[in-house]
């Protein structure tokens, strides 16, 4: 049996963390909420809904999914697979089965949950993310040959792998950078197609000009960097 660990980064989620704890599949071992200095009651709420709750004081979703991966260094008995999975309720927690399944038969090491289109509610993603991630994956497929289409956040992997990756990037390129270093690697991925709806709340990337203006430089410097890379 596999043992699983899911990290959910969260920033002001109170509304929408307790149904994507309670959605979360029962053969999930431990359910990590790394509470990224909230303002409101995630940390209670994820909490009572029976989550293991972290603080990570410094704003960042890469910072909130370092806080998780270091938590877990620490454990005796490390998992198996890593799932991470946003907070505010636009995936469907139940779908974690269907991305760990690749994993578990050794048909690849890394899953991206692919936000497609016949499967997402209208308006679930911002014209900005859309043509963010059109962007992305056909930059990724011209300098490296790759077929991913998309740069979702739900996503699974083996530990062994994502140690391997040395992560790094502390705020809008963590999802970037784990693609491009996996690519780099030549780790063997699956995309597999997975529901989206709109999310509970105000995004703190696509929802503000800020944010989307500073997830597309983190995400074009990580694929110009490693264009470039030996």
């Amino acid at each position: 049996m596999q043992k699983i660990s899911v990290i959910i980064p969260a920033f002001n989620e109170a509304d929408s963390i307790a149904n994507v704890i309670n959605d979360i599949p029962d053969t999930v071992n431990e359910v990590i909420v790394v509470n990224n200095n909230s303002t409101d009651a995630t940390e209670s709420e994820a909490s009572k809904a029976g989550a293991t709750v972290l603080h990570e004081p410094k704003k960042g979703y890469g910072y909130a999914c370092l806080r998780g991966m270091h938590y877990i260094a620490k454990q005796s008995k490390k998992p198996d697979i890593i799932v991470f999975l946003d907070g505010d309720y636009s995936d469907y927690p139940e779908e974690l089965t269907k991305l760990i399944q690749p994993i578990c038969n050794g048909k690849a090491k890394l899953v991206i949950g692919a936000r497609v289109k016949a499967l997402r509610e209208p308006h679930a993603m911002t014209p900005q993310q859309i043509f963010g991630n059109w962007l992305a994956t056909t930059l990724m497929h011209w300098f490296f040959k790759s077929t991913f289409t998309d740069l979702g956040p739900f996503r699974a992997i083996s530990y062994k792998t994502l140690l391997s990756l040395n992560m790094q990037d502390k705020t809008y390129g963590w999802t970037i950078e784990m693609q491009l270093k996996a690519l780099k690697q030549n780790v063997t991925y699956k995309e597999i197609p997975v529901h989206y709806r709109k999310r509970i709340g105000i995004s703190k990337v696509s929802g503000t000009v800020y944010g989307s203006i500073m997830a597309g430089y983190k995400i074009l410097g990580w694929i110009f960097k490693y264009s470039f890379k030996s």
